[in-house]
């Protein structure tokens, strides 16, 4: 099963980001072979397994924000809340958010393949984690209306897809099948 795949070291050379360099030395370090679900939990924080916590990644969402924020992608803010001062990230760069709003929107309308296979790899990553991330209603919510039924239709057939199916067809794709199907279980 996708859920039981395990994730394999190819390279560690350095990809010049702090987190996925840091990710590649904890994936290099294990002893066995660990599955794609288990370093979903471990590398978000998600399960406190002691046998496991050196392989843990630390303040993962504020090193990402941090990292968007010296990209200029994000910007910080202080919110006060009744009690409390709470920090925010609010993207300071929309030109980069409505650039991946339109790819996606332009992979289910006017490139739509019909095919998950033959789709780009990075959009359906991208595709895949922004359904886990609750936002994929969003980038399709400034379409008209028929637009708008037809790439959420097109969407929920891709999503609702047999991953162990598609894995086993994917040929270079078989971990965002295996990501998907450990979000979506």
């Amino acid at each position: 099963s996708t859920l039981s795949f395990q994730v394999l070291l190819k390279s560690d050379a350095p990809t010049g980001d702090v987190l996925l360099d840091e990710t590649l030395r904890h994936i290099k370090a294990t002893e066995s072979a660990e599955t794609v679900q288990t370093w979903i939990e471990l590398l978000t924080g998600e399960t406190w397994n002691p046998f496991k916590l050196q392989y843990q990644l630390r303040n993962v969402r504020e090193r990402i924000a941090k990292a968007l924020v010296e990209k200029g992608i994000l910007t910080t803010e202080k919110q006060n809340f009744l009690l409390f001062d709470m920090t925010t990230h609010p993207i300071s760069n929309a030109t980069e958010k409505q650039r991946l709003v339109k790819k996606l929107q332009e992979s289910m309308l006017e490139r739509w393949v019909n095919d998950p296979h033959r789709m780009d790899r990075r959009t359906l990553a991208l595709l895949v984690l922004a359904h886990s991330s609750d936002v994929l209603e969003n980038v399709f919510a400034s379409l008209a209306d028929d637009k708008y039924d037809v790439a959420m239709n097109r969407t929920k057939g891709l999503l609702d897809m047999d991953p162990e199916v598609e894995a086993a067809k994917a040929r270079g794709a078989e971990m965002i099948w295996a990501v998907l199907a450990a979000f979506n279980k």
